[in-house]
């Protein structure tokens, strides 16, 4: 199988990548490298340097490389800028996708998984974990880009019969997370604790989240490719752990002995955030692997291997 995965260089695209290398799928990735890594390249991927809203250039592509699968992760990531620069950020994911769409549509592609985000599709959560009928109530124009783009997966599957299953994930870690992203509290607090620097915790350090490892939501792609025709399932773990327990553990792990410093809350966190994963179980036969702490103990060896080069 031939496949397009957009924002290959970035974090979560480049560990999906390396995985269908490995199951000896093609891959083409597709990446502008405005936050993508070259280092994250797989070097049996073709790759192009190419933005996902650039019209002729993507459809030279599609014509040239006849693909049957895009699995689209390139993105607008950072919510504090969605804030900032709204136009920016529908600009990258809303027009991007439907500009995927429109070639998805042109050159016959078979089916699209697609990247949304649980993390703030369904807004501040209850006592209960949501589930895929919850109603979205988004915070941020981030969070409205990635409920618009599902909106317009369920268009082109209607009208034009494009398949498509839609990931909303919960907050994915892991190896080759940035730590300079607004995003990446896991990456953010392994370096800072690595080279023995103070970690800042923004507000009481109660906020909660749905934290998933990366190889986890690798597995969840794979099995989209053959599972969950046009449908939206969520990809969490169930679990909210605080920030100070999140803080903890890590520490622990690496015998970090600072205190932490806390900052004013930033305007408009949610407090809590987590994701139910009944319908991941049921219909890509999905459930997170990896233990909590044993995906921060590989996270942590990763960043230590990358500070000691």
């Amino acid at each position: 199988m031939k496949i397009l995965v957009t924002g290959g260089a970035g974090f979560i695209g480049s560990n999906i990548a390396d995985a269908f290398i490995n199951d000896r799928h093609k891959v083409i990735i597709v990446d502008d490298l405005s936050s993508g890594k070259k280092e994250n390249l797989n070097n049996k991927a073709k790759f192009f340097n190419v933005d996902i809203r650039d019209k002729n250039r993507l459809s030279n592509l599609f014509k040239k490389e006849k693909i049957d699968v895009i699995c689209h992760h390139a993105a607008q990531i950072d919510v504090r800028k969605s804030v900032s620069d709204p136009v920016l950020d529908a600009g990258i994911n809303v027009l991007g996708t439907i500009n995927l769409m429109e070639n998805a549509k042109a050159f016959k592609v078979k089916k699209i998984i697609f990247a949304s985000s649980g993390g703030t599709i369904y807004g501040e959560c209850g006592k209960s974990a949501p589930d895929e009928n919850y109603i979205p109530r988004p915070d941020s124009p981030y969070g409205i880009t990635k409920h618009s783009a599902e909106l317009y997966l369920q268009y082109y599957s209607k009208l034009f019969g494009i398949s498509f299953t839609s990931l909303r994930y919960a907050n994915v870690f892991g190896p080759r997370q940035d730590p300079q992203g607004e995003a990446g509290v896991v990456a953010i607090f392994s370096n800072r604790m690595l080279n023995s620097e103070t970690v800042v915790i923004y507000g009481d350090g109660e906020q909660k989240r749905d934290y998933v490892f990366v190889k986890d939501v690798v597995k969840a792609n794979i099995l989209a490719l053959h599972n969950g025709n046009s449908e939206i399932i969520n990809i969490g773990t169930e679990k909210a752990i605080s920030v100070n327990e999140l803080f903890k553990s890590m520490a622990d792990i690496l015998d970090y002995k600072l205190k932490p410093m806390h900052k004013p809350k930033r305007t408009g966190e949610l407090l809590k955030s987590f994701l139910n994963a009944d319908k991941a179980k049921k219909v890509l036969g999905w459930e997170p692997i990896y233990d909590f702490k044993e995906g921060l103990r590989q996270t942590i060896d990763y960043f230590r291997s990358v500070n000691s080069k």
